[in-house]
């Protein structure tokens, strides 16, 4: 009983296979696939074969700046007719067949130009389908990921633009009988057009992370080879523009709040050297640390783009505004040493909050002890004296200065060397100056910057 029950079992499975041969069979003796010879192309000799190209784009998989390029899933649909696979049909209805009938015919082998990688869906089977009609058109679609090279200029990352391409050219690789032959099909052998002009081309709803998608149109155009030829050649035309929003919250507003955090050193005391060194030394490595982070993430170019020149913009001001602090802090001793050479400064005194004495030796060490009101500083002559100081010298001179009209003021203009000297003895003017002064110029240069790349 047990081997009547195995015997039938493999009985079933050779009728089985039987069954699967004949209908093989039955296919090829209906296209009459062993009749021809499909090595060569439909109506090799004659006039070019058109074959029409329609693609629906999956998705667009991935976009690297710093390989500068592109990961793209697609359904590639050709279209031509062989009147050789004519078979006779009462009904007019086509037939579909898989990846091993396309083995066995001519079909037009497509390629990606500047393809860097590619590949053909093959889960859960290869995702080639081939359709024949009975009067010898052929509809051959197979699923493919490419990933294809794209030139992308950054002089505006990140408010920049960018146009990329796919671009499909004929080359004929076919392989038959074990036999591997390579016949490149310039434009008179073989014509690449879309099939449904501009509505050749359709996607589904594309959503991507930093780019916004605000074209996608198919265009075609010629490529020549010196060796060759002239060949058809069909792109995929496609313009991304970056979402700046991202860029605005990692890099554009922590680069703001830094400079702006510099300006707070303006208004802490110009004695007080350990808090001022303190902000001004890590707002400088904040910023380095930011133009080091976004310059790991992009390419490395040998121009300069538009986050960069923002970035160390930023990093002047903030270098700038420590600039600043030394040059007060240089100009307060510089006065507090000509008052203690000058005696201005009184040896016993003492320092309101500090209990302790010092000598001139010791000026230079204090650290919040030090104010002006320990220093003697001589007041502006009144106008009266400025009146007693013009006659004297008036006097001493050999031509006589007119007297001043009555109801004038008698002006006289200063010279650059004494402003200089105004402001290195009373130092304090620099940070009241630097308030306003630093604020405007990084306000005007925001204004330039994004009129310029907006």
């Amino acid at each position: 009983m047990l081997f009547s029950f195995m015997f039938s079992r493999i009985d079933h499975k050779v009728k089985k296979q039987d069954s699967t041969k004949s209908l093989l069979i039955k296919t090829e003796q209906l296209l009459r696939i062993e009749e021809h010879d499909f090595a060569m192309r439909p109506g090799f000799g004659g006039s070019a074969i058109p074959v029409g190209i329609d693609v629906q784009v999956e998705s667009l998989d991935s976009i690297s700046e710093v390989n500068m390029d592109f990961t793209m899933t697609l359904y590639l649909r050709h279209y031509w007719k062989d009147e050789r696979l004519a078979f006779p049909s009462g009904n007019n209805l086509s037939r579909t067949f898989d990846a091993r009938l396309v083995k066995k015919i001519w079909v037009p082998d497509v390629f990606f130009v500047h393809s860097k990688r590619s590949f053909i869906h093959d889960t859960t089977m290869e995702n080639i389908m081939l359709r024949v009609y009975p009067d010898g058109n052929i509809l051959y679609s197979v699923r493919i990921t490419v990933t294809a090279l794209c030139t992308m200029d950054f002089s505006s990352f990140p408010l920049d633009t960018q146009n990329c391409s796919l671009e499909l050219e004929s080359c004929e690789s076919k392989t038959k009988l074990k036999l591997s032959m390579h016949n490149a099909y310039n434009e008179n052998d073989l014509m690449l057009y879309w099939k449904n002009g501009n509505d050749s081309l359709r996607t589904d709803e594309i959503v991507l992370s930093q780019f916004f998608i605000e074209q996608f149109n198919p265009s075609s155009g010629l490529a020549f080879y010196s060796s060759t030829g002239w060949y058809n050649r069909l792109y995929i035309n496609f313009i991304l523009r970056r979402h700046v929003f991202f860029f605005m919250l990692q890099t554009y507003f922590p680069t703001m709040l830094m400079v702006v955090l510099s300006w707070v050193s303006f208004w802490i005391d110009r004695r007080a050297v350990p808090a001022r060194v303190s902000l001004g030394i890590t707002t400088v490595l904040t910023m380095s640390t930011i133009i080091t982070g976004v310059s790991t993430s992009m390419p490395q170019v040998s121009y300069v783009k538009a986050v960069d020149i923002y970035l160390w913009a930023s990093f002047l001001f903030v270098f700038l505004s420590v600039i600043e602090y030394a040059a007060v802090n240089y100009f307060t001793t510089m006065e507090e040493m000509k008052k203690l050479k000058n005696g201005k400064v009184s040896q016993g005194q003492t320092a309101p909050f500090c209990n302790n004495k010092f000598d001139a030796s010791q000026a230079m060490a204090f650290d919040g002890c030090f104010h002006d009101t320990d220093v003697e500083l001589s007041p502006y002559p009144p106008l009266a004296d400025l009146s007693m100081d013009q006659q004297v010298s008036s006097q001493s001179s050999t031509v006589p200065d007119p007297p001043p009209v009555l109801g004038t003021r008698l002006r006289r203009s200063r010279p650059l060397r004494y402003r200089l000297q105004l402001l290195m003895s009373n130092s304090y003017i620099i940070d009241s100056y630097s308030r306003i002064l630093f604020p405007l110029a990084y306000v005007l240069f925001n204004i330039i910057y994004w009129s310029i790349y907006t």
